[in-house]
């Protein structure tokens, strides 16, 4: 549940809403596309490899594991744990953190290291601050473009379940491994619900006002979802994900139990608010609705 919750972490779920500008407080020149650049938002990081300016990122967060380019790329720390040192020995003229890393923020201000300040919001945003990513990098056109098609395709997806038969679902974000303890779950706020939404679903806990919401079995019972899909940022083998859905046996009367439509959705494109959302929504729509 930890590496869940830190995931998430990692993406915004707790680390602020709005949408990402660029830090007006902090003396910098934003003509001149930048050259180096590091990136400690993961989402940011995909923005940038898909506008094409990935061979100038010279820094990534610890979590950073697409595109599988990263992997070579200098690791610097994240949301909790910038590594300073590290950061400002790469010479970046352009650093995307989080609005929340305030400390990091005022050090690179020292620095006269220009930042975009990332803050997380709803799906919108996503293709909001793709755009502000492209404008700030120089690669405008494409990533209007690129912003334009997942537009669409998300639209496409609205469309086509935009009718009757839309499941009553619960997103789980987080739980203890192998038990009904700890659950977290998508509140009524941000990309996560805005992705359910466009894929067909009614999100159990939309009322609830905020991004995740702590639910009991309790809980669980008296909104009896429909569905059941848990999102999982890594890879699950099949024995596990058998083993986990077993766990919701103890909730038995709930209608996704008894109906056997509760799905561990294990793949990264469902929980980083990045350029494969449009792909996401796909994924979602696919679980939500196996019948079709």
């Amino acid at each position: 549940m930890k590496r869940i919750l830190t995931l998430f972490v990692l993406i915004g779920l707790i680390a602020g809403a709005g949408v990402p500008r660029i830090d007006g407080q902090q003396p910098q020149k934003v003509a001149e596309a930048p050259k180096r650049i590091i990136s400690l938002v993961p989402a940011v990081t995909e923005m940038l490899y898909a506008v094409g300016v990935g061979d100038r990122v010279v820094g990534v967060s610890s979590f950073d594991h697409f595109p599988p380019e990263v992997e070579r790329v200098t690791r610097v720390g994240a949301l909790l744990d910038p590594d300073v040192e590290r950061i400002l020995a790469l010479r970046p003229d352009l650093v995307v953190v989080y609005r929340s890393q305030t400390d990091l923020l005022a050090q690179l201000g020292r620095a006269q290291v220009p930042a975009f300040v990332y803050s997380h919001a709803g799906l919108a945003d996503v293709t909001a601050t793709l755009r502000q990513v492209g404008s700030r990098v120089g690669a405008a056109q494409r990533a209007d473009g690129l912003a334009s098609e997942i537009e669409r395709r998300i639209d496409a997806q609205r469309k086509r379940f935009a009718g009757a038969g839309r499941p009553k679902t619960l997103i789980v974000i987080g739980r203890d491994a192998f038990s009904l303890r700890g659950i977290y779950a998508s509140g009524g706020i941000g990309f996560i619900h805005d992705m359910l939404t466009a894929a067909g679903g009614d999100n159990v806990f939309a009322d609830a006002k905020k991004e995740a919401v702590q639910a009991t079995s309790e809980l669980i019972l008296a909104r009896a979802p429909d569905v059941i899909l848990e999102l999982r940022g890594d890879p699950v083998d099949a024995a596990t994900v058998a083993k986990e859905v077993r766990v919701w046996d103890a909730l038995a009367s709930v209608p996704a139990v008894r109906n056997k439509r509760v799905h561990i959705v294990a793949d990264p494109r469902t929980v980083i608010p990045g350029p494969r959302v449009a792909e996401a929504v796909e994924v979602l729509a696919k679980a939500l609705h196996q019948e079709r």
